[in-house]
């Protein structure tokens, strides 16, 4: 799920305008420097605030050009999925200046804001979450692999059966089977049947290709919403995580394990009942 990040909109800009910001707020770290050696310029506590307000924004500002290239290269792969015609209509990379590992991305209600990507694995039977993980990451493709090695790390076993959101491009192995909606074909060959193996899957896809083609699987698949989607709800609505107020995806992890202990707290309680 994508949670709103701790940064507004307006606080997205390009290159040129962080350079020149990162600019004024070095000067402005350099002259509280200056005014540190002047006793009766302010109290050494309110000193003290204001060099340490004015050394934070001139990291983010750093943080946030640092992340520049990283946008630059989404936006150019964005680039060439388009015709040509349309390749224009692509915005230049802006990074936020308020929290750099912020991207701006489309919500749950149709919306475009800041946020973070948040990724929950959740048992089916019991509805407690065995591992957490936040990205910038726009989509899941290649989160599935290190969410099950950490899940099994946690729980001492990879798990038997995995079940995965359509949009991981990774499936599960090392002895896991897989259950994941089969994507269809692009291009000439947009009409056939996904489930169908092709002639360049390795043997563990075209498996997977073939078990979802059939009912049972496709029944399995069923339980993945009936979990997940109801702690995602939870976390949102029970606990009242809709927006991160902290900075950073390392903060925010924390924000989530704490929420994720809460909550297997009281799935702990509920299932001792």
């Amino acid at each position: 799920m994508r949670l709103r990040a701790a940064a507004g909109s307006a606080s997205f800009r390009r290159k040129a305008r962080l350079e020149e910001h990162l600019a004024a707020a070095r000067a402005q770290v350099a002259a509280l420097a200056a005014e540190a050696e002047d006793p009766g310029a302010a109290s050494r506590r309110e000193r003290a605030a204001r060099e340490r307000a004015a050394r934070e924004r001139a990291e983010r500002l750093e943080r946030a050009l640092a992340e520049l290239p990283k946008v630059e290269a989404i936006k150019e792969r964005q680039r060439k999925k388009l015709a040509r015609g349309k390749r224009e209509q692509v915005s230049e990379a802006r990074a936020s200046s308020t929290d750099p590992e912020a991207r701006v991305r489309k919500m749950a209600d149709g919306g475009f804001r800041p946020a973070l990507n948040a990724q929950l694995a959740t048992d089916t039977e019991s509805q407690v979450i065995v591992g957490v993980a936040v990205t910038n990451q726009g989509s899941d493709g290649g989160l599935a692999a290190p969410m099950e090695e950490q899940v099994a790390d946690r729980a001492g076993r990879h798990p038997g059966e995995y079940l995965i959101d359509g949009a991981f491009a990774t499936l599960g192995r090392r002895g896991v089977t897989a259950y994941t909606p089969a994507r269809p074909p692009k291009g000439e060959r947009r009409q056939a049947d996904p489930t169908l193996p092709r002639p360049t899957d390795p043997p563990e896809v075209a498996a997977w290709r073939a078990r979802m083609a059939t009912d049972e699987a496709k029944a399995t698949y069923k339980e993945r919403a009936a979990a997940s989607e109801c702690v995602n709800a939870q976390v949102e609505g029970r606990y009242g995580l809709r927006q991160l107020r902290v900075r950073g995806a390392d903060k925010a992890l924390a924000v989530l394990l704490l929420v994720a202990v809460a909550h297997n707290l009281l799935r702990w309680i509920a299932l001792a009942a």
